[in-house]
């Protein structure tokens, strides 16, 4: 065991759990309307909760150990036979234990399951999201997990590159969001009602701890206290700069403001765009790549979204969707060592690489969006998707959970 190494993934784990709650809550509760906050608030903890636990009864097995190419075995049930407390014994998982290995995934299943909440945030009932994060993690994000990253993967064996969750986290989020939002209907009033966010300070809070946890997600994602780790550290850094800076400055041009809400996008759009990227390009190509991301991603939420019809509350796929494909599609190309990565000798291999990864966009896009409408369609059948309009007009907030955010 290499101490080094325990202590940095140790505190990616915890960098990590701080970019869902609070991060992710706060930047999510922030956007909605103030009598819907709380309920976003649960959701996202409810969700990166179950997946916690589910990821230790069976979630970990299912992802990383060998059995084929589409989805791991049971050996790991509970995590059976990763430690013996009665000698002190644990298996390892490279330079760590492989408990740690195991802790710092769960909270990628954990962030993943939550993101899709903003998506149909709003209207749909707590019980419906429950049991929605049940079945899709099961049988979207374990199997998507196991293709890209575990031994004998299907996608990895291919070659597809995914170096902290392009596909797995953002693409398989953003379409799951995507087609919830799709399910579920539009919000009431939608298109006709003022919907602002009810707390930008809120939303900012919670984007700053994104970007803060987020250097757990992508530079632990080396599982070493190495020079990968801190390839993946700054990239993460100046790839998110540009997204902001992207974004800014192309809704400054053509809404003649730059306002707190895009650049806090651009963000997050410069985030997700570098994951796939983060330890397998050069700085000068994690810069394009944020930038390219946070640019692409203004389209997303404005152009794009109006082009799909679909009530996505949060833009999971405007943002996570369209940044995690550029960034997979773009770690084919910057990974070339003539361009500043450390891997494809020569330009003429990045076609191939770049189909490679459009495989793996493909069938992240295809296996989640299946998964996610039968999901739906169970979550409806056993409990009922949405609120009803009178909740719906009332709030969720005292509705389901019977508290208010503010008081008055």
């Amino acid at each position: 065991m290499d101490k080094a190494d325990l202590a940095w993934v140790s505190v990616s784990t915890l960098l990590v759990l701080l970019m869902v709650v609070p991060g992710l809550a706060l930047f999510y509760g922030g956007l909605v309307r103030a009598k819907n906050v709380l309920s976003v608030l649960m959701q996202v903890l409810s969700a990166f909760s179950l997946a916690v636990v589910l990821w230790f009864i069976y979630g970990y097995s299912l992802a990383f150990t060998e059995a084929n190419a589409i989805i791991g075995g049971f050996s790991r049930l509970m995590f059976s036979g990763m430690f013996d407390l009665g000698t002190y014994t644990f298996e390892m998982a490279g330079s760590i234990p492989e408990l740690s290995f195991a802790a710092f995934q769960a909270t990628f299943a954990g962030i993943t399951c939550a993101l899709i909440v903003g998506g149909f945030a709003e209207r749909t009932k707590y019980s419906a999201v429950m049991v929605f994060t049940l079945i899709w993690m099961t049988f979207s994000y374990l199997p998507i997990a196991h293709m890209v990253w575990a031994p004998g993967g299907w996608l990895l064996e291919r070659g597809a590159l995914d170096f902290a969750g392009g596909t797995v986290v953002h693409i398989n989020s953003g379409i799951a969001g995507l087609v919830g939002a799709y399910v579920v209907g539009k919000r009431i009033g939608y298109g006709r009602e003022s919907m602002q966010p009810h707390s930008l300070p809120m939303a900012m809070i919670g984007a700053s701890l994104l970007w803060v946890g987020w250097f757990g997600f992508n530079a632990g994602s080396a599982l070493s206290a190495n020079e990968t780790a801190a390839l993946a550290f700054f990239n993460t850094l100046v790839a998110t700069a540009g997204g902001v800076l992207a974004w800014i400055l192309i809704e400054w041009k053509y809404k003649g403001k730059p306002s707190l809400l895009g650049g806090i996008s651009g963000a997050v759009a410069g985030l997700v765009g570098i994951t796939p990227a983060a330890g397998l390009v050069g700085p000068g190509g994690a810069l394009i790549i944020g930038i390219i991301a946070g640019a692409a991603c203004v389209w997303g939420v404005n152009g794009l979204k109006r082009l799909l019809g679909a009530d996505d509350t949060l833009d999971v796929f405007g943002i996570h969707g369209v940044g995690g494909i550029v960034g997979a599609l773009l770690t084919g190309v910057f990974n070339a060592k003539p361009l500043g990565g450390p891997r494809l000798e020569s330009l003429s291999e990045i076609p191939y690489q770049v189909w490679l990864q459009a495989e793996g966009v493909l069938v992240t896009i295809v296996w989640s969006a299946i998964v996610a409408w039968i999901a739906y369609f169970i979550a409806d059948k056993t409990c009922g998707l949405r609120v009803s309009a009178d909740v719906e007009r009332e709030g969720l907030d005292i509705s389901t959970h019977g508290e208010t955010a503010y008081h008055r």
